[in-house]
């Protein structure tokens, strides 16, 4: 049974192994949601409003009826009330009465091709009495103005909630005597900043396919991050029972948070159940872009006190996010602004209070970071106004107001793992601050250099996985998370998995986010997937471990405690080199039934102080990050154009698994930053959305991003694997507010509403001439 071997060192954990599906990818062979074809799929088209608020008189489908291929058509008006929405449902999801933005589904067709739907979506006949448009938050959000939603009232809302009108949440935070604290500052600061809406732009976009067995059961195939949750949204909606709803998640062609929630999947399970077919829908580029769900835009009001030394004492915000016409994400996201507006600093007292609020735009969702770049945009530019106006360094004056060990968040937590003056340190060192630049590429142009901090949370949610042993000693990884491009699963979860079974990856075979094969997963969402997952399957490990090692035990003549198992064997620990092959294990194994490791975990909740906060869904930060940026541009004085030169991220990532992944994380994040700071945004006319396509809806190319350069701060948390915080979501939030803050550093000017276009700052510098 036994052999003699030399006892290797295997250490997976820490190292850049390669993605199980990196190879199909770059060849072409992945197969994503828009490859799916099913034998005798139909293709859905919607019908949607062409007003961004009004009553609907009469919708007419007599003539898409009639045209041939068409083999279903539903409105509103057949269905009864499905309803949609996590927070509150106040979202039909095919319209029925009036339509509250430009683009909201009416009414959907299956057709043979997607060409012959579409024509029958244009033969639809839609007659509207229009209504008053309320395109800006603030304004919406004031008593008297006119209601998106008269029925409000009667919707089921979240009882945490504080709802009023067209006020889906108002979410306070006040923690110490905020006016005693404005009497002891020496210094006041106010400021107004604005941000856009934009867009996640997945190169694939929503795509689902729904089928209906002989039974009655439901398979929905859909480029989803959250399969588990999409199976009970649908199960919500629809009214079905959950044991009649099956979700595959399929291969995504990226997610960013925009597909957290249910879309097109009940509309295509509606038709699939009145044709007997298959169905399925893939919007188009401009639907993406016009009706989706983008992050929020927001107004930040926002006043400080310092003290003589240079000291925060008090902050004061009001944040108005757009929600847009409904609710999805939004009363979350915005109460998550109420965290990242203080900024990771040591305050006596604060007061923030963020409302998200209805306007007739297409509702906005999440959005990587979600109400965290807005917010630090905010916040991170008035600490760079302070430091200057005051004298100080901008890192020096950051690193004299950071949080460390055991301060207190926002809300009152008690902080642990703080690495800010760690990356303030590394970044400083990175970016050689403060020494002088490289001189200007030509002449009329000016060089800068600008940073910005943040922090952020490790989301929490249940997470299971089970482990199994072949009979070869391969393994099978069963997980319910969602691959959605990070590699989060098909590197990260494996490599975890190798590591704990003392197996190479290539022994690893995965199988996920499927909710009748794999166990319960929380989604791809909130930086959580390798931190909840790893833990759950560290677990598992160390369940299959207990087994393999209870049948091994009496052949090596040694107790279960003195064996460990590597490189596809099982030793004992005394050094002797007698060893079991994992293959004989299984086989052994099969006399019981085979070997089946469990293991689920969820981060405990983290404490904090519940008399702070109001209306709050997100009250702590899990296992929070901490991290610094640095940006350098240059700003042509004669056109205003800003060319970002360098860039420097220091990123706390705990423990990095795998370096070659997390720093891709980072440059990713911070790459979409770039773009909400420079050139992104979904713009909207008299809610109308101008530029529902990529020639117009601008996005950063490799012409526009320098080589960004990553450090990865390791800093360790207490609840995560290996000491591991959340990677995926930090570094898309402080770039606009660093680029901003370097802008002001090379001429003189302050860019308080994104994005930074070389028309805002040149009539800044106009405006700057003129004054002076």
């Amino acid at each position: 049974m036994s052999a003699v071997i030399a006892v290797p060192q295997v250490g997976l954990i820490g190292q850049s192994t390669v993605r199980r599906d990196g190879v199909a990818k770059v060849t072409g062979q992945f197969a994503y949601g828009v490859d799916v074809r099913l034998p005798g799929m139909l293709h859905a088209k919607i019908r949607r409003s062409d007003i961004p608020h009004g009553l609907l008189r009469r919708v007419d489908v007599s003539r898409a009826l009639a045209l041939p291929g068409v083999r279903a058509v539903i409105t509103g008006d057949e269905l009864p009330e499905y309803r949609a929405s996590r927070y509150i449902r106040d979202e039909l999801i095919l319209a029925k009465g009036s339509v509250r933005y430009k683009g909201e589904p009416i009414a959907v067709v299956a057709a043979d091709d997607p060409e012959i739907a579409a024509e029958a979506v244009r033969l639809i006949d839609v007659e509207y009495e229009p209504l008053p448009v309320l395109s800006d938050p603030e304004q919406a959000a004031q008593p008297g103005a006119p209601l998106i939603h008269p029925e409000w009232q009667t919707y089921w809302a979240n009882p945490v909630l504080r709802r009023d009108g067209n006020i889906l949440n108002h979410t306070t935070l006040l923690r110490g005597d905020v006016e005693e604290a404005f009497a002891q500052a020496r210094h006041v600061f106010e400021d107004e900043y604005d941000t856009q809406i934009v867009h996640q732009a997945s190169l694939e976009g929503h795509v689902a396919i729904a089928s209906v067995d002989l039974e009655g059961r439901v398979h929905v195939v859909s480029s989803h991050q959250f399969p588990y949750g999409l199976r009970q949204d649908i199960a919500d909606i629809l009214h079905l029972p959950l044991g009649r709803i099956h979700v595959t998640a399929s291969g995504l062609g990226g997610g960013f948070g925009a597909k957290l929630y249910a879309s097109v999947e009940p509309l295509c399970v509606l038709l699939a159940e009145r044709t007997g077919r298959p169905v399925k829908i893939e919007l188009s580029r401009e639907e993406e872009l016009a009706a989706t769900s983008p992050r929020m835009a927001a107004r930040v009001h926002l006043r400080t006190g310092v003290d003589s030394d240079g000291h925060l004492l008090v902050r004061q915000g009001v944040i108005y996010y757009d929600a847009g016409a409904y609710s999805l994400s939004s009363p979350g996201t915005s109460a998550v602004g109420t965290l990242m507006l203080p900024g990771p600093y040591r305050w006596q007292a604060l007061q923030i209070d963020s409302y998200s609020v209805y306007t007739n735009k297409t509702n906005c969702g999440s959005y990587r970071a979600p109400g965290g770049p807005q917010a630090t945009f905010a916040g991170e530019s008035q600490i760079d106004r302070i430091a200057r106006e005051l004298g100080f360094d901008p890192i020096e004056f950051r690193d004299r107001n950071a949080v460390e060990n055991g301060d207190l968040g926002p809300a009152g937590q008690v902080l642990t793992g703080v690495s800010l003056r760690k990356t303030l340190q590394v970044a400083k060192e990175r970016s050689r601050w403060p020494q002088a630049q490289d001189r200007p590429s030509r002449p009329g142009v000016r060089r800068g250099r600008g940073v910005a901090c943040n922090w952020w949370t490790t989301t929490s949610g249940a997470s299971a996985a089970v482990i199994k042993l072949n009979d070869d000693g391969s393994i099978v990884l069963s997980v319910g998370a969602t691959e959605i491009g990070t590699g989060a699963v098909s590197a990260g979860l494996v490599q975890i998995c190798a590591h704990e079974m003392g197996v190479a990856v290539e022994s690893v075979q995965i199988v996920s986010a499927d909710t009748d094969a794999t166990p319960y997963d929380f989604g791809a969402q909130g930086s959580r997937t390798t931190f909840q997952n790893g833990q759950a399957i560290i677990r598992a490990a160390r369940d299959l471990r207990q087994q393999i090692f209870a049948l091994v035990a009496p052949g090596l003549d040694c107790e279960t405690d003195e064996l460990e198992v590597h490189d596809g064997h099982v030793y004992r620990r005394d050094g002797t080199g007698r060893a079991v092959p994992l293959a004989e294990v299984a086989r052994l194994g099969q006399t019981v039934g085979g070997l089946l490791g469990r293991g689920s975990f969820t981060a405990p909740p983290t404490p904090y102080d519940p008399s702070t906060v109001k209306g709050h869904t997100y009250p702590a930060f899990n296992s929070p990050s901490f991290h610094t940026h640095v940006a350098e541009v240059e700003v042509d004085t004669e056109t205003g154009e800003v060319t970002l030169t360098g860039y420097h991220v220091a990123q706390d990532v705990g423990f990095a698994l795998n370096p070659l992944y997390a720093a891709g994380q980072v440059t990713g994040g911070a790459t979409q930053g770039i773009g909400y700071a420079l050139m992104e945004e979904v713009q909207y006319r008299d809610g109308t959305v101008l530029n529902p396509n990529f020639t117009d809806y601008k996005l950063p190319t490799i012409r526009d991003v320098p080589t960004i350069d990553v450090a990865l701060v390791e800093e360790p948390s207490e609840a995560g694997p290996y000491g591991m915080k959340g990677v995926g979501e930090p570094a898309v939030v402080a770039p606009a507010a660093a680029i901003a803050n370097a802008v002001y550093d090379a001429v003189g000017v302050r860019i308080r509403s994104l994005p930074i276009t070389a028309e805002k700052v040149l009539q800044a510098l106009r405006s700057r001439e003129l004054e002076g």
